[in-house]
Parts: C-alpha cells; structure tokens; sequence
C-alpha cells in the first residue's frame, strides 16, 4: 500500500487505476531469466527468496484468478518480430495483442517510437476482468447528484443506488467500508469490489495513510455481513491511466536490470547482446456501470540489447474515495485506484502527471510497497464520468 500512498499523495487531484498484479507477473518472467544482481535486487522486490518461489506464486496465481490453460506457470507465448526492419510493423502487433486481450479496453498502449535497432525482447501481459454484481442497480434509478471535490467545490456526476435494505458495509474510527461481491465466476473465484470511504470530504490522504502505515489493514476490515442501510449512493465511473516506471525502480534499489549485458543469460548467442531493460510501462482502465465493473491492465517491459450492528448506515460516495479488486482466497489485489472527480468532470487529459511506483508488499502476496522512495514519471490519463 506503499506505492498507492505515494502516487495518491503527488496526484491529489487526478482519478487514477493501476494493477499490481500485472506488474508482478511481467517482472516476475524478467526475474525467471536473470542471475547474479540482477536477480538479487528483483527477488528482494519482489519479496521473494528464489525464483521457484516466485514461479509457484505466479502458478497459484494463474490457477485462481485467470480462465483457461493452467498448464504453464505464466500462461505465456513467444514470436518472433523484426524490430531492426519492421519496427511499425511489431508496434502494431503488440497493440493489437495487448486490445484484444483486454476486450478493447486499452488501445494504443505502446507508442510508434519505443522499437528500435536495439530492441531485443519485449514482454508484455495482459489482465482483463469482467464482473456482474451479485446485487445489481436499477438504471433508472440512476440520477445526477453533488460530488464534494477536494477544492471545496462540487459538480454534478451520475450515482447508483438501490432499494435493497443490506449491504456488506462496515464503519471504523473515520471511515467506512463496503463491500460489492461479484457473480460467483467458473465457481473458484470469489471477488469483489471494496470502496474505503472517509468520513470527512477531505479525509482521503488521512485514510492512505492508515492502509499503508499495517500490511493486515485491508484483512481486518473486510465487511462479512450484511447490515441496514438507509441511505445509498455510489458514482458511475470509467478511468484510464498509464505510467512509465523506468527510472522509479532505479531510486528503489533496482538499477542492475538496466545496465547493458545485465540480462544476456536470457538469449543463447554468441553475439555479445549486450541485453538490458529500457523501459517499463503499464496502463490500466476500468469502467464502473449498473451492472457490474469492466477492468483491464497491460504491463510491458522493454528490453534493450465482523457481527451485525443494530444500527441503520449510510454510504454515500460522494466525496474522494480509494478503490480496489479483491480476490477472496488469495488475497491479492487485482486493481487499485482512486476516484477524486475532475472539476471540469467530462475528459481528464494532461500530457504527464507525477507518478510513483513502490516496492511489493506481502499484498502480493498483497500490494506494492517499499518505504521512502520517490520518483518522478511520465504518464497520460483519461477519465469520463459517465
């Protein structure tokens, strides 16, 4: 919860959506094919002692949360590209993977210039989650109401509600939680939504703070039983948001993987290959309806050479709030973000914002997390409320 802390804190005022997993799987398969310090200051962040307990996670990973093939470790696939001759050419076919693979919902994710001469290996991943509430709204009932920005100022966006007397909710010393499960899905995963609302309109930073300050935060405050509610508002909400993490990882301690010849074990030439890792990207969307959340994230590494109160809640989203994608068995977290509004609330663009990226906690085994670290990254997002 580190990361989330540190990007929250130099982004206030941006809506922002990213997937620790994605980043876990694609570093782990940089990780698979390093040695010597390379290797070392992968695991240490990573959290893990060896490369085969980093392949067990990665497969235990797989088994529980994605469809299809459980057979190989990282479910992955290789082909051959020209990048010396046909850069364009592997650009587009790396964008067309990385949109079909997450149903359309990030596009252009690699950009024309990142393949050159140099380019040797790409990796890429793709994770696509599509999920029904188990409780569903009434789009009719969908109305415009006040969200409370953190200027002071308010701007009418679209909310969700529903008659249902009982929701996952739980209340804690200055904030609350609810819990939306999704639909049961191939009857193994168990995975919901949660949104960690403050009390105060202007208690989101105070809120990060606390999830990031004890690894167990988000165990012990998961809500397990249905309570009354009263009074009950969530917004609808589609955000988009990428990043580059290169030199992010150099502060955190992680800089053998970008000096040349630091990967060559990973390709048997006799080419001197002079093989290292030139950029990491990642960029994630997700979109928030009446029915249920649609969420996608692609992460590419580039390498170059409790018990039921007898009280009634209320919980109205209405003021800045944290997000995150669970899976029950697991424990990890799918995607995490924020949701702060825009004062202009239609599109949120800006050609970059500053970003960070911590080290893993055992959230993922849980979530990113490292402590004191600080960087600077290019980013795009784009944000609509619908």
């Amino acid at each position: 919860m580190t990361l989330t802390k540190y990007i929250l804190q130099k982004n206030k005022a941006s809506n922002i959506v990213f997937s620790p997993l994605s980043l876990q799987l694609v570093l782990g398969l940089v990780a698979a094919g390093s040695e010597g310090e390379t290797l070392e200051q992968l695991l240490s962040f990573l959290k893990a002692q060896s490369t085969d307990q980093l392949n067990s996670l990665a497969s235990h990973l797989v088994k529980h949360l994605f469809s299809g093939s459980r057979s190989c470790v990282y479910k992955a696939a290789s082909e051959v590209v020209d990048f010396r001759n046909k850069a364009s050419e592997a650009t587009d076919k790396m964008n067309s993977w990385i949109e079909k693979e997450t149903n359309g919902l990030v596009k252009d994710t690699v950009p024309p210039e990142l393949f050159d001469d140099e380019t040797r290996i790409v990796f890429a991943n793709a994770i696509y989650f599509k999920g029904s509430w188990v409780d569903q709204f009434c789009v009719w009932q969908t109305e415009n109401r006040d969200f409370h920005l953190l200027n002071g100022k308010s701007v009418q966006i679209p909310f969700m509600t529903s008659k249902m007397g009982s929701r996952y909710v739980s209340a804690f010393d200055e904030f609350k939680v609810l819990k939306l499960p999704y639909d049961y899905i191939e009857g193994t995963r168990h995975i919901s939504m949660y949104f960690f609302l403050p009390d105060a309109k202007d208690g989101l930073p105070n809120l990060v703070d606390k999830l990031a300050s004890d690894s167990g935060f988000i165990d012990r405050r998961i809500p397990n039983d249905r309570v009354p509610v009263d009074k009950f508002w969530i917004p609808k909400f589609k955000v988009s948001f990428g990043f580059e993490a290169t030199e992010a990882f150099k502060e955190f301690g992680v800089w053998a993987p970008f000096i040349p010849r630091a990967l060559d074990s990973m390709m048997y030439s006799e080419e001197i290959q002079l093989l290292y890792v030139s950029n990491i990207f990642q960029k994630s969307s997700i979109e928030v309806n009446e029915s249920g959340t649609e969420a996608s994230a692609s992460s590419r590494v580039v390498l170059r050479g409790g018990g039921c109160p007898l009280v009634t809640y209320n919980f109205v989203a209405d003021h800045p709030f944290l997000f995150l994608i669970r899976e029950y068995k697991t424990g990890v977290v799918m995607f995490v973000g924020q949701i702060v509004v825009r004062e202009n609330n239609a599109t949120d663009k800006e050609g970059s914002f500053a970003r960070a990226i911590e080290e893993y906690s055992p959230l993922i085994k849980h979530m990113l997390n490292t402590s004191g670290a600080r960087q600077t990254l290019n980013n795009q997002a784009d944000v609509s409320l619908m």
